[in-house]
C-alpha cells in the first residue's frame, strides 16, 4: 500500500478524528467546532479525500491567535481548522514510527512514551558523571524561522512518497490569516499543528546526530537543548562551533543573549535547576522561575474580587496544584513548599473571613469552630484587615488544616508527598 493510502486508511483516519476529538481545542478560520466538525465530515469527506489523492486539496490558512509567555512577550500559536488537524493527525501517526527509528536516545520531546521528566534525569546523569559545565543553546523563535525547504529536503530522504511530501508541504505553506488579513508562510511550521512537533523534530534531528558524531553529551526537549561538557574551555568552544553549524547548516537563529555557558546550579532546564547534595550527587529542584510561576497561579486563584463559590475556587486550586507538584515530583522542595502552602491557607481563611460578611455571622461560625465566646465576640467585631485577622493564632484554630482539608483543598505538601520519586 502506498504512505498515501495508509493515511487515508479508513482506520487511521478514524483514529485521528477521535485524537483530535478528546483534545477539542479551538475551531480554526472556517469556524466549525470539534462537535460539529463530524456533519462537515459526512458531507464533504470523498471531495476532499479525493482532491488530496489528485494533489488539487487546498488547506485553508491557519488562524493565528498569541498567548502571553512568562517574560511578559507574546508566542505565536496557528490554529488549523478541525478537517486539517485530524489529516495531519493521521499523518503523525504513519510518520512518527519511520522517524522514530532515526531520533536520537536523549530527544525525548513529543515522542511516545517520553517526558520532561526523562531528559532532566539523563541530564543528572552527565552531571552526576562528571560533566557539570552546561551549554545552554537558546534557539530564536525557532517554529517562526524554519527553512521550509531544508525541512523538505531532510523529509525527502526518508520520505519517498511524493504525494505526502507534496502535503506535506501543503500544510507549512497554507498561511496565516491574523485579524482577517491571510499571509503568506514561506518560513517556519506554524505551532499548534497536529504536525508540526514531528516537524520539528525532524529538523532538530540533524542537530542531535551532529553532537553524536563530535561525541557530546546533550538532551534535547524539542528545541531546548543542554550540551554537557567537563571544563569551562570545552563549553566555550562547543557553544562557538554548534551556533555556526545550526546557523550554517540548518538557517535558524540563535539567541545569543539567551545562549550561554553555565553552570548546574544557574541553569533554568525545562522548568528545573540543580543543586548538589552532602554527598556531592547533584539532585533536581524547581527553579526560582517556577515557584514564581505556581506563586501567581495561586495568588489569582485566591484573589478576593473573583466572585466564585468557595467549591469552585477549591477544584480550580487543587486542580493547579496537583499539575505542578506531579510535573515536579523528582525535585527536591519539601522545605520550600511549606512556605507557600502557609501562605495558600492565609488567603483561604481571608476568603472565608469575607464570606462571613456580618459580625454576627463571623462570632456565630467562631462559637461553632471551637472558639471562646468572648474572643469570638472581639474577633468578631475587630476593625483589624482581613490579612491580619487571617493570621492570627485563633482564626487559624477556628479554620485549622484538617479543617481545610475536610472541605477538599489539597496543599502542595499533601501531593508531593503522595507522588514525590526520590532519584
Amino acid at each position: 500500500m502506498e504512505l498515501l493510502e495508509k493515511i487515508l486508511e479508513r482506520g487511521n483516519l478514524n483514529k485521528a478524528y477521535k485524537h483530535v476529538k478528546a483534545n477539542k481545542g479551538a475551531p480554526g478560520v472556517d469556524g466549525i467546532t470539534v462537535d460539529e466538525v463530524y456533519e462537515s465530515i459526512t458531507q464533504n469527506k470523498e471531495k476532499w479525500l479525493h482532491q488530496i489523492r489528485k494533489r488539487t486539496y487546498k488547506p485553508q490558512p491557519v488562524r493565528r491567535v498569541q498567548i502571553p509567555k512568562e517574560n511578559g512577550k507574546m508566542r505565536n500559536l496557528g490554529i488549523p481548522t478541525v478537517f486539517d488537524r485530524i489529516i495531519q493527525q493521521a499523518m503523525v501517526q504513519v510518520l512518527s514510527p519511520i522517524f522514530e527509528e532515526q531520533f536520537s536516545e536523549t530527544s525525548y520531546g513529543f515522542r511516545p512514551c517520553r517526558c520532561c521528566e526523562n531528559a532532566v534525569v539523563k541530564a543528572l546523569e552527565y552531571l552526576n558523571d562528571g560533566y557539570e559545565w552546561i551549554v545552554d543553546i537558546d534557539l530564536e523563535r525557532f517554529f517562526d524561522r524554519v527553512d521550509q525547504d531544508r525541512l523538505i529536503n531532510i523529509v525527502m530522504r526518508t520520505i519517498k512518497d511524493g504525494d505526502v511530501v507534496s502535503l506535506i508541504r501543503k500544510y507549512l505553506s497554507a498561511g496565516v490569516m491574523d485579524k482577517g488579513v491571510t499571509k503568506a508562510t514561506e518560513k517556519g511550521t506554524p505551532q499548534g499543528g497536529n504536525i508540526s512537533p514531528l516537524l520539528s523534530n525532524i529538523m532538530l534531528n540533524e542537530l542531535d546526530k551532529e553532537l553524536e558524531a563530535r561525541g557530546l553529551r546533550f538532551v534535547r526537549y524539542a528545541d531546548d537543548c543542554i550540551i554537557l561538557v567537563k571544563s569551562e574551555k570545552a563549553a566555550n568552544r562547543v557553544l562557538e562551533s554548534i551556533t555556526k553549524f545550526i546557523e550554517k547548516k540548518l538557517g535558524l537563529k540563535v539567541n545569543a543573549e539567551k545562549s550561554k555557558v553555565t553552570r548546574p546550579t544557574k541553569t533554568k532546564y525545562l522548568g528545573f535547576s540543580f543543586w548538589k547534595d552532602a554527598k556531592g550527587k547533584w539532585k533536581p529542584k524547581p527553579h526560582l522561575k517556577s515557584y514564581q510561576k505556581i506563586k501567581r497561579k495561586l495568588k489569582q486563584l485566591t484573589c478576593r474580587r473573583i466572585s466564585i463559590s468557595l467549591d469552585e475556587r477549591i477544584k480550580q486550586i487543587n486542580y493547579a496544584i496537583r499539575g505542578w507538584v506531579n510535573y515536579f515530583r523528582i525535585a527536591n522542595m519539601k522545605n520550600a513548599i511549606q512556605e507557600i502552602d502557609e501562605r495558600l491557607r492565609t488567603r483561604v481563611r481571608v476568603i472565608i473571613w469575607k464570606q462571613w460578611k456580618k459580625a454576627t455571622r463571623k462570632e456565630k461560625a467562631l462559637l461553632q469552630l471551637g472558639v471562646k465566646p468572648d474572643i469570638a465576640h472581639n474577633l468578631a467585631n475587630t476593625s483589624k484587615g482581613y490579612q491580619l485577622v487571617a493570621k492570627t493564632d485563633w482564626l487559624k484554630f477556628a479554620i485549622n488544616i484538617e479543617r481545610l482539608r475536610k472541605r477538599g483543598l489539597i496543599f502542595l505538601s499533601d501531593q508531593y508527598q503522595k507522588v514525590h520519586i526520590e532519584i
